[in-house]
């Protein structure tokens, strides 16, 4: 054995609790996400359950040529853009605002008090929030149609309403995130040295000057790398929001790729077509993710890999 694999060896042995540590969640990954791997294979076979899917006959591609063919597929997939889209834009950017806005707080416990608030709506499963929403939003009994009667106008019913629908999406699941995820920032502007903001109050700078030019600049490789890995799941437009807040009047806006393949897999037992849709919606995440990490580590040095 060479004196190299000694080393490494006598290492590992050093840090043997470590590696023990680490064993569970390999095995995790590898029983539960890796595993099931091999059922994708379903997504080109045209599945019968009497002959399971080894001995299924291939469908030629058959389910992929019928997504482009289906206007359902095609509505979803559109909503599915429209609406992880304005989840990217408005749940990335309220963050680190509001990281931003925390870290200007003077007094420690009501700095405290606001973060322990904003994060425990993450907390909360889509389930109970929807409820809440429901209740909140409702045109019977809702505090919101509430005052809109009192100030003279109809009561509105938003959840069915296509116009309403998509903004509610997105401003809950702000509200529900924007405290959880605006820890990874909090905790790296906690790192940026305070030599910084001392040399740029010697130079006159104000509260401003220091967070324009030293906070942000230092949170640039965090919030290229987190956009990213955003960008991985562009297509997950939030199953179980979307779930638990549409009906069928809303179909139109509110359904997307997962809600459809939920429809179409689980209650029409098209498992086959809905393995294709569920592909498809990873691979072109694996696109966005490389594409978009190529080109920015040609303008910087930040990138996932």
């Amino acid at each position: 054995m060479t004196a190299h694999a000694k080393s490494v060896r006598n290492k590992m042995f050093r840090m043997r609790a470590l590696y023990l540590m680490l064993l569970l969640p390999v095995v995790h990954l590898a029983v539960f996400h890796y595993a099931p791997m091999y059922g994708v294979i379903v997504a080109f076979k045209a599945y019968k359950p009497g002959l399971g899917i080894w001995d299924s006959p291939w469908n030629q591609m058959a389910h992929f040529r019928m997504m482009f063919e289906d206007f359902a597929f095609l509505r979803a997939l559109r909503n599915t853009f429209i609406i992880s889209f304005l989840r990217l834009i408005v749940g990335f950017v309220l963050p680190i605002g509001f990281a931003l806005l925390i870290n200007e707080v003077i007094h420690h416990r009501f700095k405290r008090l606001i973060q322990s608030i904003s994060y425990l709506p993450h907390f909360l499963s889509w389930v109970i929030i929807a409820s809440m929403v429901v209740e909140v939003f409702s045109p019977e009994r809702g505090v919101i149609n509430y005052l809109i009667v009192q100030f003279g106008g109809d009561p509105v019913h938003f959840l069915s309403n296509k116009g309403y629908f998509v903004p509610l999406l997105i401003l809950t699941d702000a509200w529900k995130e924007v405290g959880w995820a605006s820890i990874i920032y909090l905790a790296s502007i906690s790192a940026i040295s305070p030599e910084l903001y001392e040399a740029a109050e010697a130079d006159g700078a104000n509260r401003w000057h220091k967070m324009r030019f030293i906070t942000l600049p230092s949170l640039v490789p965090v919030i290229t790398i987190l956009f990213l890995l955003r960008l991985g799941s562009i297509l997950s437009g939030g199953f179980d929001q979307v779930l638990n807040l549409y009906n069928p009047l809303v179909y139109e806006v509110g359904d997307i790729i997962d809600t459809y393949v939920y429809r179409v897999g689980l209650e029409q037992f098209r498992f086959d077509y809905s393995a294709a849709v569920g592909l498809f919606k990873n691979v072109v995440g694996v696109v966005f993710l490389v594409t978009v990490n190529q080109i920015v580590r040609r303008r910087s040095d930040y990138g996932v890999w």
